[in-house]
């Protein structure tokens, strides 16, 4: 098989949740030890960092690389989803995995992967960690899929463990309140190692500092303890919580022998987009009009969105927006301004929310806009309505940037 076919069959033949949805979800980790035994452990062969969170813990992943990347060491980095292409998701110092490795690491373990039916992301995560095993990286930042404690990548023991936040998403997964969504992201901390909170929130303090505890493992609090404040290409006024998120966890890394210097620290976060390729967050596509895209999707991101929106200067805002068919549409709609227009569309994947039936929501609450078969279709007559000093924002979904970006 070539690379296409290779990722085709990876997203076609195995349940992948961000397509599927629940059914991919699986509460534990035996197929991910399975694997990693059939790898001869590669997770055991480098250093790592684990960051889990409901918002944020992709441009902390990716800051935490420029940074050390900076600094000198080899960084491994695994997020997900992908934007574009399948690659973004391992890279080293930068660089997408080669097409090879990935046809090479399917087409010798793939009789394995069939015969225990790996899910998209169990066969992901063991790619990655072969890769970087291979590639012989000073540390990897690995970031958790859903959740923690259940998720593939928690069969790591990390140097040390982030938690971003906690907000109310994946909530048929995790749990319907803050501190059951808590307990499941806190399944990352592992004994003796530190761990740091990005946002104190009084729901879910006491969670952390309790299973911390029982762990011996030293906590600290990002935004209680880092005073210095930071620049970063990463635009938007919600970086700000993760930057501190970043500078607390070099802090619990100096001990450990990864040195980062002031100077280091500020041009890696200055350069993260050069040094990472990150895409969509908080993301300027054009001016003439200015059209934004960020991937922010669930009621915490999107009020920072929003509130970042608002400090745009415009003469009217186009808001071109699609989401997925398991989002409550009536616990964010408030979020959105309502003098706005609005460009309702479906992101091209089986969980999808059907244009029309979005555009049902947010009429009912008295917002004016139409539905459009394809977010691109969307996107473009936005286009041809707004003037040169209006604005355009795309989002609502990592999906509608991926098919735009």
């Amino acid at each position: 098989m070539n690379y296409f076919d290779t990722v085709n069959w990876m997203f076609s033949q195995l349940p992948m949740y961000q397509n599927k949805g629940k059914i991919a979800f699986k509460k534990d980790l035996t197929n991910t030890l399975a694997l990693a035994k059939h790898l001869n452990y590669p997770e055991k062969k480098f250093k790592s960092i684990h960051v889990a969170g409901t918002n944020g813990k992709g441009s902390t992943s990716h800051m935490l690389a420029s940074v050390l990347q900076e600094a000198g060491f080899k960084v491994g980095l695994y997020t997900s989803p992908h934007l574009k292409d399948f690659r973004e998701r391992i890279k080293v110092n930068g660089k997408v995995v080669s097409k090879q490795f990935v046809i090479q690491f399917i087409k010798r373990n793939k009789s394995f992967l069939e015969n225990h039916k790996l899910s998209f992301f169990e066969m992901t995560v063991g790619m990655a960690f072969d890769y970087f095993a291979k590639q012989n990286v000073d540390v990897a930042i690995i970031e958790v899929g859903l959740g923690g404690r259940l998720d593939s990548t928690n069969i790591i023991t990390p140097q040390v463990s982030v938690i971003t936040n906690i907000g109310l998403d994946h909530t048929q997964f995790l749990g319907d309140t803050l501190e059951l969504i808590a307990h499941e992201k806190a399944g990352i901390i592992k004994p003796n190692i530190p761990v740091v909170i990005g946002e104190t929130q009084k729901e879910t303090t006491s969670i952390f500092r309790r299973i911390a505890k029982e762990n011996n493992a030293p906590i600290y609090f990002a935004d209680q303890t880092i005073k210095k404040a930071y620049e970063s290409d990463l635009k938007g006024s919600y970086q700000v919580k993760n930057i501190k998120t970043v500078a607390q966890t070099l802090t619990a890394l100096q001990s450990l022998g990864y040195n980062t210097s002031e100077k280091q620290t500020a041009k890696g976060l200055k350069n993260v987009v050069k040094n990472t390729g990150l895409l969509g967050r908080w993301q300027t596509l054009q001016y003439g009009p200015k059209i934004i895209c960020d991937t922010a999707h669930n009621r915490e991101g999107l009020t920072y969105v929003m509130q970042q929106l608002a400090k745009e200067e415009f003469n009217k805002l186009h808001l071109v927006i699609g989401m997925v068919n398991d989002k409550n549409v009536d616990s964010i709609i408030d979020l959105f301004p309502k003098n706005a227009a609005y460009y309702f569309c479906k992101p091209n994947i089986p969980r999808g929310l059907d244009a029309t039936i979005l555009e049902k929501y947010f009429t009912k609450k008295s917002y004016k806009g139409s539905a459009y078969n394809t977010v691109n279709e969307a996107l473009e007559f936005a286009k041809k309505q707004a003037k040169s000093d209006d604005l355009i924002y795309v989002g609502g979904s990592t999906f509608v940037v991926a098919e735009i970006i």
